[in-house]
């Protein structure tokens, strides 16, 4: 697997994560993640993703960061972490946000359940209109200098909420935030507008979130049928609301013809999903959710297939019915 550097951190991630919100604390029990955890080690996966938030639709409790506590026991060297606050984790009128009250807590939090002394990849999980920003970016920055966290990032941000984030770091000397999480896959790109070329001009690293689609690029949606019994779209009616924006019969006719793109080269189409957002050097990790260890096994196995400019450039004309 090929490392990444991190936006424009010093550390490197492998170019596929894993991804633990999904089934993580539902389908996925303690010892299923433990397992999913060593495929992804062997399959030479280095960086982990998380929330304080995954996991609680299931048990009440961030179950993703409690079951990763357990899985990396004596093996925490192995991978760089990352999770994120923000998200409402309680009823309470302070339970939520990115002011220094909620994300100190909500770190502390983090850490306990990791059971760890530190953070590499600590983010916003989106912006909070309610708290400034110096609010949020000095706290941030007292995370870093306390060694609680080595980096920070944001997720769900527009590129001028960056921008000025960035610019208020430079401006005080405070930490910066070397990426940002997206929804960002082959039916969603609305990245491409403004968010991609600003982190290819800033090098602040796209994390790209759903890069199978919620699965849809993995197949396990046929035209027409019922989702499948134990599948996210079975379980949560968001799940299902995102499958009717993007499963509609333009997009099964685009996903048909990649299918077919990808078969003749020998390929999946989840594997095209995933080489497809490597092609992009603002990419340094994709990051993809896995309910069996054989899910991130093949998704790590994807980031063996290089695609070249004259491939991406048939892509683009098989995606042109979507624009």
């Amino acid at each position: 697997m090929e490392q990444r550097q991190l936006g424009r951190a010093g550390i490197r991630v492998s170019e596929v994560g894993l991804g633990t919100g999904g089934q993580w604390g539902g389908r996925v029990d303690r010892p299923e993640a433990s397992r999913i955890v060593w495929a992804a080690l062997d399959a030479g996966i280095t960086y982990i993703d998380t929330a304080d938030i995954y996991g609680t639709w299931y048990r009440g409790t961030s179950a993703s960061e409690e079951f990763l506590g357990d899985c990396l026991e004596g093996i925490r060297h192995r991978v760089v972490l990352g999770s994120k606050g923000c998200q409402a984790t309680g009823p309470g009128p302070n339970d939520w946000g990115a002011s220094r009250g909620h994300l100190m807590q909500a770190l502390e939090g983090s850490l306990r359940r990791l059971r760890t002394d530190h953070i590499d990849l600590y983010q916003i999980h989106r912006y909070d209109l309610t708290t400034s920003p110096e609010e949020t970016m000095r706290t941030l920055d007292d995370m870093v200098s306390s060694g609680k966290v080595r980096y920070v990032g944001a997720s769900n941000y527009a590129a001028w909420q960056i921008c000025h984030c960035n610019d208020l770091a430079q401006w005080h000397g405070w930490a910066p935030l070397v990426t940002t999480q997206a929804h960002y896959n082959l039916l969603e790109r609305e990245a491409e507008s403004e968010l991609l070329p600003f982190c290819r001009e800033m090098r602040v690293g796209l994390l790209p979130y759903f890069p199978l689609a919620n699965g849809l690029l993995a197949g396990r949606y046929p035209e027409g049928s019922a989702p499948p019994a134990g599948s996210r779209a079975a379980a949560f009616d968001r799940t299902r609301r995102y499958l009717a924006r993007y499963a509609t019969a333009e997009g099964y006719a685009v996903l048909r013809r990649l299918d077919a793109w990808a078969g003749t080269r020998g390929h999946t189409l989840a594997e095209l999903a995933i080489a497809w957002l490597l092609a992009h050097a603002e990419i340094p990790c994709v990051i993809t959710g896995a309910s069996t260890p054989d899910q991130i096994t093949a998704n790590a196995r994807a980031a063996e297939w290089r695609l070249d400019a004259g491939q991406m450039a048939e892509i683009g004309a098989l995606l042109e019915p979507l624009r």
